[in-house]
C-alpha cells in the first residue's frame, strides 16, 4: 500500500512537474467507438468542449469497437478513460458473467432509452410485428446491443432466435439498410442518437416503436437495474408522440490507477464546460454533476478524484 501511495505521488509530481517546466503532460486517452454511433459523436464533442475550457487538459480520442472492447482496454491500461453503456458497466462493475472490473466512475454521459425505429410508411407498430423480420441491432461490441438483448429477455424473447438480426462491423452502416429497405427496423438509444436522426430525417420520415407499460413491467421485473423512461414528442423529427421504454445510463469510466488530480481536473473541466457541451451536442445536456451522482449505483463506485470534486462543489459530504 506504501508503496502504491508512493508511486501516485511520484506519477501527480511529474505532472506537475512537467507542467511547470512548459512541458506538454501526455494526453488522456478517451476511448469511444466506431464511427457513426453516439459515443463517437459524443467523445469529440467532450475533446473539442474542454480544449476550449481547460486548453491544458489534453485529451486524445481513440475509436474502439464499443463498450465491451472498452471494459478490458481500460483494465489493462490501454486507455485512460472510456465510454460504456449502461448495461455493460453494470455488468463489468458487479461482476456479471466474471469477475468485478477494478474501474471506477467519473461521469454520467446522458440515458439511453431504447427502442426501434422504422420508416414512417412501415406496417410494423410494436415490438411483436417485429418478430421473425430483419432487424439491425448495431454494432458488435455496441452496448446498445446487449441492451437490447436484456429488453428481449425480459420479454420472453431472444435477439437470435425471434429475430433475422444483423450485427454490424460500423454503426454508420445500419440506417442505410432500413431506408433502402435492406431491414425492416434498427434498435438504439438515447437523444440525438445519429442513427435515428438519418432514418427521421430521410425521404418518408420515421416511427418509433418503444414498449407498452405492462412490458415495461415485465422487463423491470426480470432486470430491475432498467430503468423506466420516457423520450418526449419532438426529440426526432417526425416524433409527434412521447415514447415509453426503459433503459440505463451510459458512463465515463477510468482505469485502474488513474492519478486522483487527473481525475479531479477532468471532472472540474466537464463540470464547468457543461453548458457549452450541451449546446455542442444536445445529449450531453444530461452530462451534470446531479445526473452523475443519481447514477452512481454507491459513492464508493466514484473515482477518488472525482468524489473530492464533488465534495468541494458542496454535492457529497
Amino acid at each position: 500500500m506504501q508503496f502504491q501511495r508512493a508511486a501516485l505521488n511520484w506519477t501527480v509530481a511529474m505532472i506537475a512537474s512537467s507542467t511547470a517546466m512548459g512541458e506538454e503532460p501526455s494526453p488522456l486517452l478517451l476511448g469511444t467507438a466506431t464511427p457513426g454511433g453516439g459515443f463517437a459523436v459524443y467523445g469529440q464533442a467532450v475533446m473539442d468542449t474542454l480544449a476550449e475550457s481547460d486548453p491544458g487538459l489534453r485529451i486524445e480520442l481513440r475509436a474502439t469497437k464499443g463498450s465491451a472492447e472498452n471494459i478490458p482496454l481500460l483494465e489493462a491500461g490501454k486507455l485512460d478513460l472510456a465510454v460504456v453503456e449502461g448495461t455493460i458497466a453494470h455488468e463489468a462493475l458487479t461482476g456479471i458473467g466474471r469477475s468485478p472490473a477494478h474501474l471506477s466512475i467519473v461521469a454520467a454521459m446522458y440515458s439511453s432509452p431504447g427502442m426501434f425505429v422504422v420508416r414512417a410508411d412501415s406496417p410494423y407498430r410494436s415490438i411483436h410485428d417485429l418478430r421473425g423480420q430483419r432487424v439491425v441491432f448495431g454494432a458488435e461490441g455496441s452496448g446498445l446491443v446487449v441492451l437490447a438483448r436484456y429488453v428481449l429477455d425480459g420479454l420472453g424473447l431472444s435477439l437470435q432466435k425471434d429475430f433475422d438480426a444483423v450485427l454490424l462491423k460500423s454503426a454508420k452502416d445500419g440506417p442505410p439498410m432500413v431506408l433502402n429497405g435492406d431491414a425492416a427496423a434498427l434498435w438504439g438509444g438515447g437523444i440525438g442518437w445519429p442513427g435515428f436522426e438519418a432514418v427521421a430525417r430521410g425521404p418518408v420520415g420515421a416511427r418509433f416503436i418503444g414498449l407498452e407499460r405492462d412490458d415495461i413491467a415485465r422487463v423491470r421485473a426480470r432486470h430491475p437495474f432498467l430503468k423506466a423512461m420516457i423520450v418526449a414528442a419532438a426529440s426526432y423529427p417526425g416524433q409527434d408522440r412521447a415514447i415509453a421504454t426503459v433503459g440505463s445510463w451510459s458512463l465515463i469510466l477510468a482505469r485502474p490507477g488513474l492519478p486522483d488530480e487527473l481525475a479531479y481536473r477532468f471532472a472540474r473541466a466537464l463540470d464547468r464546460a457543461q453548458p457549452a457541451l450541451g449546446q455542442r451536442l444536445a445529449p450531453a445536456q444530461e452530462t451534470t454533476v446531479t445526473n452523475t451522482i443519481a447514477a452512481v449505483p454507491r459513492p464508493d463506485m466514484l473515482h477518488p478524484g472525482v468524489a473530492r470534486y464533488l465534495r468541494e462543489i458542496g454535492l457529497l459530504p
